[in-house]
């Protein structure tokens, strides 16, 4: 009988969940064959996770599921999850997915030592063989066992469910409502499952957000952070991103800024691609006139942009620029330019990050503007806000997508930003009021441009119907 060569341990198998982000931070998915434990308290989106992990096998990876439900029936868990756009019951149907409704009365449950899982275990057999289930999920483990308080007999058959379906041979998710001071209400279902994925969700000066946590995982490496996770029409989507590092591409290739005279400032050819711009000033000094300028640009080379708002309708800025002769409305009709404007109060910060990367990786933008990023030190300190940034930056980068962040300096430090990144920026652009010969003027100044040359004067400029015009004269 010929020997093992090798003596590498065996690399634990995975079953991808299809849900983003999660495999990322699960380092390819759950444990293939074994049993999690999915837990968290009420409203979380236990449930939604757990049918996200049953469809996404039937349709994405062609292993059918069973979902056992002990608390929603069939009917109601087809309507919950229409609003999703998931048609269960044409699932159902074409056998992708059975759903089996089991009602227990906890009043009928004697605790005696010949209390068992027999009844359940026929009806998982039933339901796998039927239609060849790779997948099973088992919603909530509470009422499975809410007539039981014999700490040995629900050890016992906790440890047998568990066993049951590792011989099965089925990737499986149990959920469980979280206890007093522990994962789960009877704090045993966390020992004998072989990864823990804990949901939370809190509210913090009226700003609602939800994080998930892989607790444990045994044989794997996984992610140990609290990672943000969004519930939108489209279901669960975790933002496993920590930091992305120091590994993007330095592009020599340039992107014009929409003003000849500024492309001149800029050694002739603008920005580099995929490089940070900061564009800071006070109030009324045209720092969103410029942003347009370069979305405008971009748009007439047939690149797409992504504009977020923050203090302006996406109406209001269409029509504020048109009266520099910037029609941003062509754009969004062509698809060229996504905007989106909210005010930074909605949702917390990392939602926030959150939100941006899933509409980026929809999109796939050239340009990205944010508009002004000082707003988002209305929902956290300024810190926070510069940790979120640099994480959003860092993405980008690695996308060699042009970031434009605009900022709204303090009258005061007209060179300082509200959130103190223009190290972290590759070209810093500021404006500022002047007052000359009685009159109040713009300027323009170029604090610095990464890796290039550029202009150390000052410019007037003027913004007129035809556009943004900056004067030869420095002043």
């Amino acid at each position: 009988m010929a020997s093992n060569s090798s003596n590498e341990p065996a690399i634990l198998q995975k079953c991808p969940s299809g849900i983003e982000g999660l495999d990322e931070i699960t380092c390819g998915g759950l444990p293939l064959g074994r049993a999690s434990l999915v837990c968290g308290s009420a409203g979380c989106g236990k449930t939604m996770l757990s049918m996200q992990f049953l469809v996404n096998g039937a349709l994405q990876y062609n292993e059918p599921g069973v979902f056992v439900s002990f608390e929603e029936t069939e009917a109601e868990l087809i309507q919950n999850f229409a609003s999703l756009g998931i048609d269960l019951d044409d699932l159902c149907s074409k056998k992708k997915i059975m759903m089996d409704y089991v009602y227990i009365d906890k009043d009928q449950i004697e605790e005696t030592g010949d209390y068992d899982l027999e009844g359940l275990f026929l009806r998982l057999d039933y339901a796998i063989n039927s239609i060849g289930a790779k997948r099973v999920v088992l919603d909530t483990i509470e009422a499975l066992f809410s007539g039981l308080s014999n700490t040995k007999i629900l050890r016992a058959e906790l440890r047998r469910l568990f066993r049951w379906l590792k011989d099965k041979g089925v990737t499986s998710i149990i959920t469980g409502e979280q206890g007093s001071g522990t994962l789960t209400r009877h704090g045993i279902e966390e020992y004998v499952s072989d990864c823990v994925i804990l949901l939370d969700h809190k509210v913090f000066k009226q700003i609602s957000t939800r994080r998930v946590r892989i607790v444990k995982y045994r044989g794997s490496a996984h992610g140990t952070n609290e990672y943000p996770f969004l519930i939108d029409e489209q279901g669960i989507s975790i933002m496993p991103i920590t930091s992305i590092g120091l590994k993007s591409e330095a592009l020599n290739s340039r992107v014009s800024t929409g003003i000849p005279r500024l492309n001149t400032m800029l050694g002739g050819e603008g920005f580099y691609v995929g490089s940070t711009v900061l564009i800071s000033g006070t109030a009324g000094t045209g720092k969103t006139s410029v942003a347009a300028h370069i979305v405008d640009a971009a748009c007439h080379r047939g690149e797409r942009c992504l504009y977020f708002a923050f203090e302006e309708s996406q109406s209001q800025i269409i029509r504020n620029m048109r009266s520099i002769g910037v029609d941003l409305d062509q754009w969004i009709s062509e698809n060229l330019l996504r905007l989106y404007a909210w005010r930074p109060t909605n949702i917390g910060l990392e939602m926030h990050l959150l939100s941006m990367h899933k509409k980026i990786a929809e999109y796939t933008p050239a340009i990205v503007v944010i508009d002004p990023i000082t707003n988002l030190t209305e929902i956290a300190n300024e810190t926070d806000v510069k940790v979120m940034l640099m994480r959003l930056m860092d993405f980008l980068k690695m996308k060699n997508i042009t970031t434009i962040l605009l900022d709204l300096s303090d009258t005061t430090k007209l060179e300082a930003t509200g959130v103190g990144i223009s190290s972290l920026v590759d070209t810093w652009i500021t404006l500022r009021d002047m007052e000359l010969n009685g009159e109040r003027n713009r300027g323009l100044h170029i604090i610095k441009s990464r890796g290039m040359a550029h202009s150390n004067q000052i410019r007037e400029f003027v913004l007129t119907d035809k556009g943004i015009l900056l004067n030869e004269e420095r002043i």
